[in-house]
């Protein structure tokens, strides 16, 4: 039987095969996008491990369409800047403090104001209340990004060097404070000086005394070393604080419907995971503390709150008075 000259050999099947292979994979490859996750947070904290774990997940959810580079520890700027940088298109994903947030969307800046929670209960069904959902929408509207998760961050507590047991030990006190407004509405309430620093340069500013105090929630106290440098934490629990995880519009406005559900599913489980873990480290920490050898004191807070609510509606406010009014009712 004569050959079939029209039919081609096995060897130039199989690479041809091995080429359209190479080809899809190729493909796929360039249609990847891999998005930037900023935050001022250090790697051995939780909002760190659980952005990484998010980034793995949006990447298997998505089936390789999107992976995600976390980047820690103001690598990629002060938290004004990485704010900035949402809108611009140059970093995708952030976590970031309310109060930052309210400086484009004035009334999401409520939920970082000084005892504006009784606890965290109040703070958890705020998080879970139709009045977030508005004020969420609002900042969408507002700036074109999205938030997409609430993160408890934890009761903030004041170091220092002398024990603080009354508003008037402050008076004077020249106190650190992320350059926030509502951030400074606390030591201004009680005649402290509020110092804004940028959050890498806090420890060396205690160290050499520049500030006399500074103040944060108790883990990250321990993540970036603070009690090294003061010798008292104070537990003031002056701020219910968290994080919102935003997505810039530049990366909302070109995700299909089904990814922005899968990005939404995948920083809400990360955010339950972090909020897990701080309230786990806020029971475990007071011991841990006094063990290194730091004054762990309790505080009255009645005097401090008394102080400060008289400013929740005062001239810092950047909320109006129904909305106040609403997050105070929730969960009474």
């Amino acid at each position: 039987m004569r050959p079939n000259h029209c039919q081609p050999p096995a060897r130039f099947i199989r690479r041809s095969l091995i080429a359209a292979m190479v080809g899809v994979s190729l493909s796929a490859a360039a249609q990847a996008e891999t998005l930037t996750f900023a935050h001022v947070y250090e790697t051995s904290e939780p909002y760190h491990e659980w952005a990484v774990w998010a980034g793995e997940e949006i990447e298997k959810r998505t089936d390789g369409r999107y992976s995600v580079e976390v980047h820690p520890a103001s690598s990629l700027g002060k938290e004004a800047d990485i704010n900035e940088g949402l809108s611009l298109g140059t970093v995708d994903l952030i976590f970031t403090g309310n109060q930052f947030a309210g400086r484009s969307y004035g009334p999401i800046g409520i939920a970082g104001a000084p005892y504006m929670f009784r606890d965290f209960d109040h703070w958890q069904a705020y998080v879970d209340s139709d009045l977030f959902a508005e004020i969420a929408q609002g900042y969408e509207d507002a700036t074109g990004n999205v938030p997409l998760a609430m993160n408890y961050y934890g009761k903030r507590h004041t170091t220092s060097n002398e024990p603080i047991n009354t508003p008037e030990d402050m008076q004077d006190l020249k106190i650190r404070v992320p350059n926030a407004p509502m951030y400074m509405m606390f030591p201004e309430q009680v005649g402290a000086n509020p110092t804004p620093i940028a959050f890498a340069e806090v420890y060396l500013a205690l160290q050499q005394g520049v500030v006399d105090a500074q103040e944060n929630p108790l883990p990250t106290i321990k993540a970036k070393a603070f009690y090294e440098v003061q010798d008292v934490i104070n537990l003031t629990g002056h701020i219910t604080d968290s994080l919102i995880t935003i997505a810039g519009g530049p990366l909302w406005n070109r995700l299909s419907e089904e990814d922005r559900q899968i990005f939404r599913d995948v920083y809400e489980e990360a955010g339950e995971k972090i909020t897990a873990d701080i309230v786990q480290q806020e029971q475990d920490l007071v011991a841990w503390f006094e063990e290194q050898g730091v004054t762990v004191n309790e505080v009255d807070t009645a005097p401090f709150r008394e102080a400060v609510m008289p400013a929740h509606n005062g001239d810092a406010a950047t909320w109006d008075q129904e909305t106040y009014d609403r997050l105070q009712a929730i969960g009474q």
